[in-house]
């Protein structure tokens, strides 16, 4: 996996990697799905950062460019960008909503 930018400790993630890196988690974790080009991506991922900065090592949060990744956003049978999904323990528990800002991100995790 690598960092996305020095300033975040965002990772990306490909369809190889994915199961071992969200089973392996200790914490929760966060999945964005995107695709280069989508306005909305790159608007969440600015929300992500922020919310990874103040969770303090309590969430991981990953990132998966669909172009080139095809297993996993089928699996979630993912049909539009950006899609954010949660993982406890390392399966998978549900979509996360209300895309846009961390406050509303924030809402609808477990307590961290």
């Amino acid at each position: 996996m690598k960092e996305l930018s020095d300033s975040c400790m965002i990772q990306a993630i490909e369809d190889r990697n994915f199961d071992r890196a969200v089973e392996s988690s200790g914490v929760p974790v966060l999945v964005e799905f995107w695709q280069p080009g989508c306005g909305g991506c790159q608007a969440l991922m600015r929300e992500l950062e922020k919310l990874d900065a103040e969770c303090d090592g309590r969430l991981l949060i990953l990132t998966m460019n669909v172009q080139g990744n095809y297993q996993i956003p089928a699996e979630l049978d993912i049909i539009s960008l950006p899609a954010l999904a949660l993982y406890i323990n390392g399966r998978f528990e549900r979509f996360i909503g209300g895309l846009g800002k961390k406050e509303e991100i924030l809402k609808q995790l477990p307590p961290l």
